[in-house]
């Protein structure tokens, strides 16, 4: 197979098309063919995976028919030949969720071109070509971790519908947004959304305190409060990942991130995609499946 013919991230749809076998012959595309072609095979059967003196090998198979319960092989195509191929375990992995076994693959076997992964309940599938998505998830913090950040690797460790993406967080802390503008009373949000510089006082605006002369730590949506509450709007230092993404550059590939004058629903806004503040798991799914939509029209 060219290089110029592979396609990325390629795996079986389920794990049980995956067969596995031990030769006691060298494994050349020939003597493969040769061994093989006319032995039956089971229906489910597309993929196997060749223990050999010296390595391993993946086959792609084509049967006689898919209907009887096990059917002659007419023919074997060579995916991946022992020196390009790389035997993970890890009980982990649940094979069946793509994030996973890429990142077992990434993180196991850099380089690799085929990666074979015995997984949870001692079953094997592969990855070949592997090329996640590297996802930027842009979000404030504290809390450790960041809300958005855990609701993103919670998505992907059971999404079975997504393709491959690895998280690299980008995380703008709050602490040291507030200590980039002095001030000796600070307000945030609430009491959810951070914690003031130590030593100094703090307010919240969620509950309404008298006014102060105070620095404002929130984003527009505060500001909006704020002006309504007491008419004006303070000092302030912009915490929306979003609004501090745009103003600092978003850089490179994809991010994700959260902004609260989204209510609902998701936005893609070039390369960021976008969720509510208090987004839901669902929210969140729905924002994935769209950047790695727009991610796969792109490669294509």
């Amino acid at each position: 197979m060219t290089a110029a013919s592979r396609r990325s991230n390629r795996m079986p749809d389920r794990y049980r098309e995956v067969a596995v076998t031990t030769v006691d012959f060298e494994l050349t595309e020939a003597r493969l063919r040769e061994f093989f072609i006319g032995r039956e095979a089971y229906r489910r059967t597309g993929y196997l995976v060749v223990h050999g003196p010296g390595g391993l090998a993946l086959l792609e198979v084509a049967k006689k028919s898919t209907d009887p319960l096990f059917s002659p092989i007419t023919d074997v195509s060579l995916l991946a030949e022992p020196a390009e191929t790389t035997y993970v375990r890890d009980h982990d992995v649940d094979l069946g969720i793509p994030s996973q076994i890429c990142r077992a693959a990434v993180e196991q076997a850099e380089g690799t071109r085929c990666v074979i992964v015995e997984g949870r309940y001692e079953h094997v599938s592969f990855i070949l070509d592997p090329a996640p998505i590297r996802l930027r998830v842009a979000e404030v913090a504290p809390p450790y971790p960041p809300k958005l950040l855990d609701q993103v690797q919670r998505v992907l460790d059971t999404a079975e519908d997504l393709p491959p993406v690895l998280v690299e967080p980008l995380l703008f802390d709050i602490v040291e947004l507030a200590e980039g503008e002095a001030a000796n009373t600070y307000l945030f949000p609430c009491r959810g959304s951070g914690i003031a510089p130590e030593g100094k006082e703090v307010f919240y605006l969620d509950e309404r305190p008298p006014r102060r002369e105070w620095l404002l730590v929130g984003c527009e949506r505060s500001r909006d409060i704020h002006r309504h509450f007491y008419g004006d709007v303070p000092p302030n230092v912009e915490m929306c990942p979003r609004e501090i993404l745009k103003a600092n550059g978003v850089g490179d590939g994809p991010v994700l991130t959260k902004c609260c004058d989204l209510e609902e629903g998701v936005i893609i806004d070039d390369s960021m995609t976008v969720v509510p503040w208090g987004a839901t798991l669902a929210e969140v799914h729905a924002g994935l499946r769209a950047m790695a939509q727009a991610q796969q029209l792109a490669r294509a």
